[in-house]
């Protein structure tokens, strides 16, 4: 072989290369923003969830009206959150806000037997789970993601390309609380 031809199929091969991996690091990205996007349905969803069930408490019962507002404002500022980061802040004030909510409607007999409440409730939580694991499944697509792009050769190539590594989707109370020992007494 002449070294003409050696070197058409080194060439070839690296352009072979390259285009694997930047089809990789598109394929991958595809996969973050899709996950992404399920997580936002998840959102939308508790979202359209929250006006009904505030308008159920305020309809049986005499409810405090600044837990009310609380809500209001927590799922206001969870709609206008647009990145994981921003989003993962949001999540903070909306979980407090709904867990003060909830614990306040225990003590309103006639509103923890009101069916509608109960459905609500029933469904907002199953929301929250379903939450959740869109967001073990995004933040296990982003680690794949950002993986790629910190490996070698990818590396290279993705920064000259202009990639960038992704945003994990994280809740800083529940991090915070994972990483407390638990205490058990007796």
């Amino acid at each position: 072989m002449s070294p003409l031809t050696i070197g058409l199929i080194v060439l070839v091969a690296v352009v072979l290369i390259l285009i694997g991996m930047y089809n990789g690091l598109v394929r991958t990205r595809v996969r973050v923003r899709e996950a992404w996007s399920d997580i936002d349905i998840q959102l939308k969803r508790r979202f359209d969830l929250i006006p009904n069930l505030v308008n159920t408490v305020k309809g049986s019962t005499n409810f405090e009206s600044s837990t009310l507002e609380k809500v209001i404002a927590a799922r206001s500022a969870s709609m206008a959150a647009k990145t994981p980061g921003e989003v993962s802040q949001a999540e903070v004030g909306m979980r407090g806000a709904l867990n003060g909510f909830f614990a306040l409607a225990e003590s309103y007999p006639d509103l923890k037997s009101n069916q509608n409440f109960i459905a609500l409730q029933n469904e907002l939580s199953d929301t929250e789970n379903k939450i959740q694991a869109a967001r073990r499944f995004y933040n296990s697509v982003v680690t794949d993601f950002n993986t790629k792009l910190q490996t070698f050769p990818t590396n290279i190539f993705g920064s000259i390309l202009g990639f960038q590594a992704e945003e994990f989707f994280e809740l800083e109370e529940e991090d915070k609380a994972a990483r407390n020992p638990v205490t058990v007494s007796f």
